[in-house]
């Protein structure tokens, strides 16, 4: 797995063992990556993917003049490495963190912006592309590599919002924009992977429909399978109590069951990705609650320890992959061209963004217009949203290398123009927009006044409280029709006028009566929120 410097060194140190060098060594600038990035986060300025980039590309550029300007990284980048053992722990941990009450509550919208959004992105970014491409003298791409494109381009990285955005002060912002990266990420993959079974040779009416029929499949047997596996993780844990004897047993079977879940997906060419984030939620919600105290906390830190390695890992190499000399030289596009081409997918992600967020948010404000309980997302938060979705990072380049690339080469031209490019844009939204996320922010939401908001909000009354809506939306036995009648006719009411928020309270009823008795977790009301 190692090339560039790995023959200076051997015969420099003389090891006996080449691959142990490269590794070494990319361990040893990762530990440096952390603690610039722990030197600089009082600063809130860069977050750890600049930092991250930044020192790849110090460390490459360092390695370019060793090598005397043959290699600029020592490891090559494998889509198999990201998709089973970089990726999971990412995706776990963002499930196995989320504030579930605040995810669920605004479930739908999360999914609109996740899910549909990412459809709308993909057909301007696909059809954006095929159109400006050949006027820029780039040509070669097929329809399958447009779509992917478009798939690719429409996954987000919002981890830089996500820093500088307090989650006391702007519950629903930080909510939305948390849900969205996820669930964004999710469809992006499940999305790619659904435009590879198209066969393009045999298009007609149809296709459109096949391309969604496969992504629903997709979309709801993942959700499934990692459902399952965290029920059955939390029952096994909570039936036989492993912490009465080891906590580092209890503590391991979280980690396979949730490692598990994702190659059972892969086994059976579902959406790892999508499976292993609700195993997340799901052990988060019982099976944290059936370990030992010691094992909750440790669980949390472990998966949180894991998905940062990973997160750094990555971008560490896209900053050092940046000067691959290799790509450059082998691609079609002049340095103009190359310019020219980064620049369309630049412009066509932001109009992507803008078709749907914006949309989208006015339909949410529209659809909640008569539950009190819901805040309007305003326009400032619209903006906000927008732009925590500019930025592009791992899954998206994980996709041009599956897609463009075999283990990380490509002797092709146009398929390596394709990846210098994805590298330009991810390399450009991160350090440009991640730059100037944090004034924009404290612009739009002055700490004071999204305080203030937050409190005037808190002290609003809450219609309905659960506790005197115990019995719905369950019906009983021991009352008369008439009576099961009237409330099945005020259930249906309320549903129709507060839908999220209906939703969301019977779901709790449900999940203390039914649930929590069977796979674990405390009961409703000793549990904080979440």
């Amino acid at each position: 797995m190692g090339v560039g410097i790995t023959e200076f060194l051997t015969n420099q140190l003389g090891a006996e063992h080449p691959q142990v060098i490269p590794i070494s060594v990319f361990i040893a600038i990762l530990c440096l990556c952390l603690v610039i990035g722990h030197l600089l986060e009082e600063n809130r300025w860069v977050n750890e993917s600049i930092t991250a980039i930044l020192v790849g590309a110090v460390s490459g550029t360092v390695i370019l003049l060793i090598s005397k300007g043959k290699k600029s990284h020592i490891l090559v980048f494998d889509e198999e490495l990201f998709f089973i053992y970089l990726l999971p722990p990412i995706i776990f941990n963002a499930g196995f963190q989320v504030k579930k009450k605040k995810f669920f509550h605004n479930f739908l919208t999360i999914m609109s912006f996740g899910v549909i959004g990412v459809f709308i992105s993909t057909v301007i970014i696909s059809f954006g592309t095929w159109w400006l491409f050949p006027k820029l003298g780039f040509k070669g791409l097929s329809a399958r590599d447009y779509l992917a494109i478009g798939t690719i381009f429409s996954s987000t990285d919002t981890v830089c919002t996500l820093q500088i955005l307090h989650q006391d002060e702007t519950p629903l912002l930080y909510s939305l924009v948390f849900g969205e990266g996820v669930v964004n990420d999710a469809t992006s993959v499940v999305l790619f992977n659904a435009v590879q079974k198209i066969h393009f040779e045999s298009l007609n009416g149809w296709t459109a429909l096949q391309v969604f029929g496969n992504f629903l499949y997709l979309f709801s047997t993942s959700t499934i399978l990692g459902i399952a596996v965290g029920l059955l993780t939390s029952f096994v844990l909570k039936t036989l109590y492993f912490g009465r004897h080891s906590t580092t047993r209890e503590l391991a079977i979280m980690v396979l069951m949730a490692y598990l879940s994702y190659m059972l997906a892969e086994l059976f060419s579902l959406s790892g990705i999508l499976t292993v984030f609700f195993c997340g939620v799901l052990m988060s919600h019982y099976a944290s609650y059936n370990v030992t105290e010691s094992s909750r906390i440790t669980s949390r830190h472990v998966f949180a320890m894991m998905s940062f390695i990973a997160e750094t890992f990555i971008f560490l190499y896209v900053g050092t992959d940046a000067l691959d000399i290799t790509k450059w030289k082998t691609s079609s596009l002049s340095a103009g061209g190359t310019l020219g081409v980064s620049g369309v997918i630049t412009a066509m992600v932001l109009l992507g963004r803008a078709a749907f967020v914006f949309p989208l948010s006015i339909l949410t404000n529209f659809m909640n217009r008569h539950a009190e309980r819901n805040e309007s997302i305003t326009f400032k938060h619209q903006v906000i949203i927008w732009w925590a979705g500019l930025m592009r990072g791992a899954v998206s380049i994980a996709l041009a290398f599956k897609q463009f690339t075999y283990s990380g080469v490509t002797l092709d031209p146009v398929n390596a123009a394709m990846v210098t490019n994805t590298t330009i844009v991810v390399l450009f939204t991160t350090l440009v927009f991640g730059f100037l996320t944090k004034p924009l922010v404290n612009y739009l939401l002055p700490h004071d006044a999204s305080h203030n908001n937050t409190r005037n909000r808190d002290k609003r009354t809450e219609p309905g409280s659960p506790k005197e809506d115990a019995t719905l939306p369950l019906l009983s036995f021991d009352e008369s029709a008439s009576t099961n009648f009237n409330r099945a006719k005020d259930s249906i009411s309320l549903l129709m006028e507060q839908p999220v928020y209906t939703i969301h309270r019977y779901w709790r009823k449900f999940d203390d009566t039914y649930m929590r008795p069977i796979f674990g977790g405390p009961r409703r009301e000793n549990q904080p929120e979440c």
